[in-house]
């Protein structure tokens, strides 16, 4: 089975469309790798990228900021498919 992604979002600050564009980049580049994405409607500023039952990736509140999507789609890399390449978005060493 695939990894699948849950986005969990925060409803009263109104991430909703900044998540599904999210998931979409990140089924976009992951669309062999990824089993899909969820979106997990929350409360209370959260923002958090996680593998379904697992590690969470990306916390806004313990980063202190949303990603930008080429940060995002690195560490989701990382969890899934450590030797994809990411062309144009791989990291600079």
């Amino acid at each position: 089975m695939k990894p699948r992604l849950e986005i969990t979002y925060c409803t009263q600050c109104r991430w909703l469309m900044r998540s599904a564009w999210m998931a979409q980049e990140l089924l976009t580049t992951f669309e062999a790798e990824l089993g899909g994405v969820t979106l997990i409607p929350g409360t209370g500023g959260v923002f958090e990228v996680r593998v379904a039952g697992g590690a969470v990736l990306w916390s806004r509140a313990e980063r202190g900021a949303f990603p930008e999507i080429k940060e995002l789609k690195q560490v989701v890399r990382d969890a899934v498919a450590p030797e994809k390449p990411l062309g144009h978005s791989e990291r600079k060493m």
